[in-house]
């Protein structure tokens, strides 16, 4: 996908962050969008910015944990835009807890957006993509979807799942007709809100971080990338049709030291958070 010009681009999570960012720059590029998030309030936000830009939006609210409600969102979309050539599944959330502690409330919770939210959108999506004669799926993990770290054992699981989920969709659609593609993504620290608005457990207070105030303001300071530049990393990807996009310097190191030191990289992430919680 060369252009997204006149494209009709469909976003989960488009009320702030990267999907926010995202949506502004596929506007300017003149794709017209389908935006959805849990928020009301920041989606309409996020349309309203798109309509200055002149293209047509499009927006709702959708819980991606809900199957079927994703399922009418996909034919909304196609019955007010004619037809969809992108969807990308960037909503998330995040849970701080050990895994020992983690309820199975708060681990069904983060598996419901993260990952299924992933797979029901791209299923939902596909035959749309390919309806279009030109489409691409765009599926947001992590670089914790590539290194695992203390106290995100919820999220590692549900960031590794949608990395071998879209790997293996990419290789499926490799074998087909070549009008559909996908992209996994691996960002690293953006500057957004979902350490501020992320689970907390108190079985992280005096193991990992003192409290949880501190310990979501110490992981923000890790942020050093910012949505727009996000954006622009990803849909260059795109066009790019890459398989796999690193998205932060941050990310292209862990990336780096996971595959220089295989299983070893572990002990390298244990002496650096014992370091962190002295």
């Amino acid at each position: 996908m060369k252009t997204f010009k006149d494209k009709v681009a469909a976003i989960t999570g488009a009320g702030s962050g990267i999907g926010r960012a995202l949506a502004m720059n596929l506007a300017r590029q003149g794709a017209h969008l389908a935006l959805s998030d849990i928020n009301e309030a920041t989606v309409h936000e996020t349309a309203r910015r798109a309509r200055e830009l002149g293209v047509r939006v499009t927006s709702a609210k959708l819980d991606v944990s809900d199957r079927a409600a994703v399922y009418a969102w996909a034919d909304a979309v196609v019955a007010d835009h004619g037809h969809v050539n992108l969807i990308f599944n960037n909503a998330g959330v995040a849970v701080g807890s050990t895994v020992e502690g983690v309820s199975y409330e708060d681990f069904e919770w983060i598996m419901g957006i993260n990952f299924w939210g992933v797979v029901y959108g791209t299923k939902a999506f596909l035959p749309h993509l390919r309806a279009s004669g030109e489409g691409h799926v765009i599926n947001i993990s992590s670089i914790f979807g590539i290194i695992a770290v203390p106290g995100n054992g919820t999220y590692n699981a549900s960031k590794f799942a949608v990395r071998g989920f879209t790997e293996a969709l990419r290789e499926e659609l490799d074998m087909m007709d070549g009008t559909v593609s996908a992209t996994c993504v691996h960002p690293g620290g953006i500057k957004t809100n979902i350490a501020r608005d992320s689970r907390f457990s108190d079985n992280m207070n005096g193991f990992l971080v003192k409290d949880e105030k501190s310990g979501k303001e110490n992981f923000e300071k890790a942020f050093m990338t910012s949505p727009a530049k996000a954006a622009s990393i990803i849909l260059r990807a795109v066009n790019k049709n890459q398989r796999r996009v690193l998205v932060g310097p941050d990310a292209v190191g862990l990336d780096l030291l996971a595959r220089t030191f295989g299983g070893v990289y572990q002990r390298f992430v244990v002496a650096g958070a014992k370091r962190n919680v002295r």
